[in-house]
């Protein structure tokens, strides 16, 4: 038995791992095991040291990244093609990574005040971004499938933190049974795609879907199948019923987590998904993402002006903002090479702005419902009498969703505008109209709430200050700065973006 162990260790060839390319992944993991450690040896009134932790460890995992971004030498392939580190890869862990550090410092306030004293809210968190990063990597169906469950299944848990609130269990139910029906679906559709292409990477299968089998019927069941379970995470229409319950019920803090990190993610495998995997078959993304991106901002956006909660409001805010990232993909393929580049790198600017903004604008709303006591719109008015410098963050983050300068969602939406019509296809046409008509109708809730809180008298008549607390403090400068200096400055994203590209050379 020993004699047949020997042999057979003899013959193993241990697989060259590039251990650099990883280290952003290994530096979240040991952040895991660390945090994991505190709850476990601390007592109770120390486990505060959790969030710290946390965020050293994220900020940490960045320096990696950096690394990554200035060596020499093609980007690394791992797992037989099926990890890859390109840029593409870096500058979305990037935006994981921040989304995650400013979700911490927008968290550690609530564990100070005891609403989530556990360590296993960090815990929880933490994979789920390790989730995140791992699937900015993925370039094989079974890779992509790990890692969005991985990203998945812990938010299930943080949508229903509120276990001894029906609003809170109701949102973590209805999340992860639409979840698990979403999984089904794409699953059954990666099957598909796998029995007619024989492999489960993306390089291979974008070989055979532009070639005979993408024009077996089979084949576009497969895509359509595979994309329905991605649509559902960005809670597009109509897979969009689970996020207004999931985001009022679920803590604030969560809320504000799943609205950018854990959409932007559904939004990367995607864009793998299309760009990679199905680009060969473009004819039959297009229409399929035209319908879903026009259904989804209209629907977002009209049902959005009729929310009197706040948080309502902006989880119909976040559906139609999923319809806006989509819009490119409705003319996927019909253009040059540099068509197709710019609806990628639009893609990926949306995505880095949104989250920033959307985090921004979640951090003023923890900070006001500390003192209202309450999600309602109407106990917003007069904000600006009694916290100025929240009333002006909050209209800095409205600006920028609405897309009005000098906040830089104009620019971001401006790209989106740019890279359907330069396409110059009917489809491209139809869709910037879709665009234009939706900007102007969002403006009707985001000026509504800043017609509240500069217009309306306090509803209470407490003009007593706000004490906002250092991480929130943290939390809302480092987002308003950001919005604004990109604002004035937008080549400073745009540059990255641009950058942002796959290794599409890359074989095993």
């Amino acid at each position: 038995m020993l004699a047949t162990i020997f042999a057979a260790a003899e013959g193993f060839v241990r697989p060259d791992i590039d251990w650099h390319a990883l280290a952003p992944e290994l530096v979240v993991l040991a952040t895991f095991v660390v945090v994991l450690l505190v709850d476990v040896f601390t007592e109770e009134h120390s486990r505060w040291t959790a969030s710290s932790f946390a965020g050293i460890g994220l900020l940490g995992a960045i320096v990696p990244l950096l690394t990554l971004a200035v060596r020499d030498g093609d980007p690394a392939s791992l797992f037989g093609g099926g990890f890859v580190v390109d840029d593409f890869s870096l500058v979305l862990k990037a935006l994981f990574l921040v989304a995650g550090y400013v979700t911490v410092l927008v968290s550690s306030n609530q564990i100070a005040e005891g609403d989530y004293h556990e360590g296993e809210y960090y815990l929880l968190l933490l994979a789920s971004i390790f989730g995140m990063m791992t699937i900015s990597s993925a370039r094989d169906l079974i890779t992509i499938f790990v890692a969005f469950e991985m990203l998945s299944i812990p938010t299930y848990m943080l949508a229903a933190w509120r276990k001894r609130a029906q609003t809170g269990i109701e949102a973590g139910m209805k999340y992860y049974l639409i979840g698990v029906f979403a999984t089904g679906v794409m699953l059954y559709g990666m099957s598909l795609i796998y029995g007619g292409t024989g492999s489960t990477l993306l390089s291979e299968i974008g070989a055979h879907i532009g070639g005979d089998f993408g024009q077996e019927p089979v084949a576009v069941v497969g895509i359509l199948f595979t994309l329905v379970g991605f649509l559902f995470k960005v809670s597009a229409v109509p897979f969009h019923n689970w996020a207004p319950d999931t985001y009022e019920g679920a803590p604030t803090p969560v809320t504000a987590f799943l609205s950018v990190a854990s959409k932007s993610a559904g939004f990367v495998a995607i864009l793998q998904l299309v760009f990679l995997g199905f680009f060969g078959r473009a004819d039959v993304v297009r229409p399929f993402m035209f319908v879903l991106a026009v259904a989804t901002m209209t629907v977002g956006n009209m049902i959005a002006l009729r929310q009197t909660n706040i948080v309502r409001m902006f989880a119909y805010s976040s559906v139609a903002q999923a319809g806006f990232i989509l819009v490119p993909l409705s003319v996927i393929g019909a253009g040059s090479a540099d068509t197709a580049d710019q609806i990628l790198s639009s893609m990926v600017m949306y995505l880095l702005v949104y989250t920033v903004v959307n985090l921004g604008a979640f951090a003023v709303i923890i900070s006001v419902s500390r003192r209202t006591g309450s999600g309602e719109i109407a106990s917003w008015g007069g904000l600006f009498t009694y916290a100025p410098a929240l009333a002006v963050s909050m209209a800095v983050f409205l600006f920028a969703l609405g897309g009005i300068p000098p906040a830089v969602g104009w620019f971001a939406k401006f790209q989106l505008f740019t890279a359907v019509v330069k396409a110059d296809t009917t489809l491209g046409y139809a869709a910037g109209v879709a665009m234009a008509v939706n900007s102007v109708i969002s403006l009707g809730y985001y000026l509504g709430v800043m017609r509240t809180m500069f217009m309306d008298d306090v509803p209470d008549g407490d003009t007593t200050p706000v004490r906002v607390p250092p991480a929130l403090v943290a939390a809302v400068g480092i987002t308003v700065v950001a919005t604004l200096v990109v604002g004035f400055l937008p080549g400073l994203v745009g540059d990255l973006a641009d950058h942002a590209t796959f290794a599409l050379s890359l074989g095993e």
